[in-house]
């Protein structure tokens, strides 16, 4: 592989994976009015983005510079979504005159995207981001029992009394702690989070809107988080969606052309053959509480659609130990590999060739940056590396560095392998 690379580290990607990726989404979605909108943030490499957009995938974006890279790879901008809690005012102007769907956060998010309608002179059209209150750790609902509750103004929605998640136990029967699906830091749909419009806040939205001829009320969108591992959290989603589809047209917005219901499917990471949802297990929750709204339905896959086709190849600068530590350290680093510094996360690692003879230990797996954060793998058993020798970090090259960030890594792509 350094063949073919310029320099180390550099990022391996399967061609053939990622196309197997998408079709596994589009056979899915087989009779359903659908948009299959990548999520940018996932990966932007140029290639994969062409290579994504000729198969027929549409866009999923959180800044301005995605969406000039996406119009860069050919993507439809009216088969993209814009997305994010804090979209800047210029990124707002360009996605409007690009004719971007376009995600209403907030009060003040609202107010700048119909600012940019009127700059731009063209009619946004928008998506509301409502935030269902749905917890991907257990998939429930947390919505008061009461519809007269002061956090829930919205009396349209029936829903079995939820547990509230303060009282919630987090064992299962006979004492055995629960395992957590989803890191806190990639939860996006609870109340507590700082994305979306509370349903307590609905009416004045759609007040706002109807009065603004510069905005457009193309459908709605909700986001629970990512690495999720059970569909039935999906079902519960859309469930909240649908009715909030009935509640909005019945207030006579019938404009309503789109339900995004998010994305955030799971991967195996520990390469451990742990049975997770397919997207075809995911559509099938939802496929039937959608097919009679008669609606457009766009999901955002990204890191199950782009992770497993690539990954992160480092060098082995060389081996130490202190005290009863042992270290591998390699030219990566948590700079472009944040996973396991940021969320403790499992990243896994094996040498690129065998090594006859070498002795087997325990090692931490760590990267130049001048902090005891920079690791990208605790205790690892693998064969005592020599300095020089490859090592393969799989997955890594899904989620990347932020997109607003310019990308300061060589990354290749493999047509054939």
């Amino acid at each position: 592989m350094r063949s073919k690379a310029e320099a180390s580290p550099f990022y391996l990607y399967s061609q053939p994976q990622l196309t197997a990726n998408f079709t596994a989404y589009r056979d899915a979605l087989e009779g359903v009015d659908a948009i299959i909108g990548y999520a940018v943030k996932a990966n932007n490499n140029l290639s994969i983005l062409k290579h994504l957009q000729k198969l027929g995938s549409g866009c999923v974006l959180v800044s301005g510079n995605e969406l000039k890279v996406a119009l860069a790879a050919g993507f439809d901008p009216e088969r993209a979504v814009f997305n994010g809690n804090g979209k800047l005012p210029w990124e707002l102007r360009l996605a409007v005159q690009s004719g971007t769907l376009v995600n209403v956060d907030s009060e003040f998010d609202l107010a700048n995207v119909s600012a940019a309608a009127k700059a731009t002179g063209k009619v946004a059209r928008v998506l509301l981001r409502i935030n269902p209150d749905v917890d991907p750790q257990v998939g429930s609902l947390f919505l008061p029992t009461s519809p007269s509750s002061a956090s829930f103004s919205c009396p349209f929605l029936r829903f079995p009394p939820p547990v509230c998640s303060k009282e919630r136990e987090n064992r299962l029967p006979g004492g055995k702690k629960k395992l957590k699906q989803v890191h806190p830091y990639v939860s996006t749909g609870l109340a507590s989070s700082k994305f979306g419009i509370r349903n307590s806040k609905l009416s004045w939205f759609l007040g706002e809107i109807a009065a603004d001829r510069g905005l457009d009320l193309a459908g709605v969108h909700s986001h629970l988080g990512s690495t999720i591992s059970k569909v039935d959290i999906f079902r519960d989603a859309a469930a909240a969606m649908v009715e909030f589809v009935r509640e909005i047209r019945s207030q006579g917005h019938t404009s309503l052309r789109f339900l995004n219901i998010g994305g955030g499917l799971g991967i195996d990471y520990t390469r451990s053959g742990a049975p997770l949802p397919t997207p075809a297990e995911l559509i099938s929750t939802v496929r039937e509480q959608v097919s009679d709204l008669g609606l457009t339905l766009v999901i955002e896959p990204g890191r199950s659609m782009v992770a497993t086709a690539g990954a992160l190849v480092c060098e082995v600068t060389g081996t130490k130990q202190n005290g009863d530590k042992r270290f591998v350290v390699v030219d990566g680093s948590m700079s472009i590999l944040i996973r396991p510094s940021l969320y403790d996360a499992y990243q896994h690692i094996e040498l690129t060739a065998p090594h006859p003879g070498a002795v087997e230990d325990t090692f931490d797996v760590v990267g130049p940056v001048c902090e005891s954060a920079d690791f990208l793998g605790k205790a690892r058993r693998l064969a005592t590396p020599s300095a020089g020798g490859e090592m393969i970090f799989f997955f890594g090259a899904g989620f990347e560095v932020g997109a607003r960030r310019r990308k300061r890594r060589k990354k290749l792509t493999l047509s054939k392998n």
